[in-house]
C-alpha cells in the first residue's frame, strides 16, 4: 500500500517538474539546460516566441530566425474590393463625368488617391468619401458624436507605426480584450496583427475622416513618450540583431517581442515594474536570406 503510494506520487512529481523545467527539444539555447544557474540569476535571460534565450551568447541568434519568421505573411487579406469610384457612382454621389474627370487628373498629375481629387474639385465631401471607403473596406464609420479617445490608449501602439497607418486607438473594451481602432485612408491589416501578435487582444477597425485622425495624431505627437525609438535604415539582419541585444541589456529585459508591420519591424521590450520600450527598425530592402550560422532548435 505504502509503496503503491509512493510510486503514484513519484509519477504525479515527475509530471510536475516536466511542466516547469523545459525539456531538451524546447530549449531555446544550450545553456538553457543549466536551469538552475538561471535560477540563480547568474545569466540573463529573455522570452523570445515565449521560449527563454540568454542574451550574452544566443539571442542575437534566435532574433535573425524570428525576424525571417516575422517576414512570412501572417493572415489573408482581401485584395479585390470595389473601386471607391464606381461606390460613389453607384450612389449618385458623382456623375460618371465627374469620375472621368478626376481619373484623368490623378493620370495626369502621377500621384493622390481618387477621392482626394474628387474632393479637391468639389464633387464629394470628406464625409462621403469616408463613407464609401467604409463600404469598401466592409467596416463601420466612426459617429462624430462619440467623445474624444483616451490619452493612454495612443501610447500602446507607437506613434510612428500609427502615423505610417494613419490611424488612431479610440476604445478598449476589456471585458472582450478588444481595441478598437479608426484608420483615415484604408484599413493597413498588417499593423492590426502586429498590435494583436505584441499586445495579446483583438483589434476591430473602422473609417474615419482624415481631418479627425490627423488632429489627434498631432495631439499624439506633442505628448510622445521617450520609450519609443525609430532607426530608419538598417543596413542588414546583423545590425538588426545587436541593436536589440544592446537595447535588451541596458534595460534588463524579460522578454522581447517582434512582430513585422507596413515597413517596419516593430520590437517591444517588455521590462519588469516599468512601461515596455518599443523600437521600430526599417531596413532599405527585404531583410537578407536564411541565416546560415550554427544549427538553432526551431522556435515555431
Amino acid at each position: 500500500m505504502a509503496n503503491g503510494a509512493i510510486a503514484s506520487w513519484s509519477a504525479s512529481w515527475r509530471e510536475s517538474w516536466k511542466a516547469i523545467r523545459p525539456s531538451r527539444e524546447q530549449d531555446q539555447c544550450p545553456h538553457a539546460r543549466r536551469y538552475w544557474q538561471n535560477l540563480r540569476g547568474r545569466r540573463h535571460a529573455v522570452l523570445l516566441d515565449r521560449r527563454r534565450v540568454c542574451v550574452e551568447e544566443c539571442l542575437e541568434t534566435a532574433l535573425i530566425r524570428a525576424l525571417e519568421r516575422s517576414n512570412s505573411p501572417a493572415r489573408h487579406v482581401p485584395s479585390h474590393r470595389i473601386p471607391l469610384g464606381l461606390i460613389l457612382l453607384s450612389r449618385h454621389q458623382v456623375t460618371q463625368n465627374q469620375l472621368l474627370a478626376a481619373l484623368e487628373a490623378q493620370r495626369a498629375g502621377g500621384r493622390g488617391r481618387i477621392g482626394d481629387w474628387l474632393q479637391s474639385m468639389g464633387a464629394v465631401t470628406e464625409q462621403q468619401v469616408t463613407a464609401a471607403l467604409a463600404r469598401q473596406w466592409s467596416c463601420p464609420v466612426l459617429r462624430s458624436d462619440l467623445p474624444l479617445p483616451s490619452e493612454c490608449l495612443g501610447r500602446t501602439v507607437p506613434l510612428a507605426l500609427l502615423q505610417g497607418a494613419v490611424m488612431v486607438p479610440l476604445t478598449y473594451i476589456e471585458s472582450a480584450s478588444t481595441l478598437h481602432v479608426a484608420f483615415g485612408e484604408g484599413i493597413d491589416y498588417t499593423v492590426l496583427y502586429a498590435i494583436e501578435q505584441m499586445m495579446g487582444i483583438r483589434t476591430e477597425p473602422c473609417m474615419a475622416t482624415p481631418s479627425f485622425v490627423h488632429s489627434r495624431l498631432e495631439h499624439l505627437a506633442r505628448r510622445r513618450e521617450d520609450t519609443e525609438f525609430v532607426f530608419d535604415r538598417i543596413s542588414d539582419v546583423a545590425e538588426f540583431a545587436r541593436i536589440v541585444r544592446s537595447y535588451s541589456v541596458r534595460t534588463s529585459a524579460s522578454e522581447v517581442r517582434l512582430a513585422h508591420c507596413g515597413s517596419f519591424h516593430w520590437v517591444r521590450l517588455l521590462q519588469p515594474s516599468r512601461p515596455s520600450m518599443d523600437l521600430l527598425m526599417r531596413f532599405p530592402q527585404p531583410p537578407l536570406p536564411a541565416f546560415s550560422g550554427f544549427s538553432f532548435p526551431s522556435l515555431g
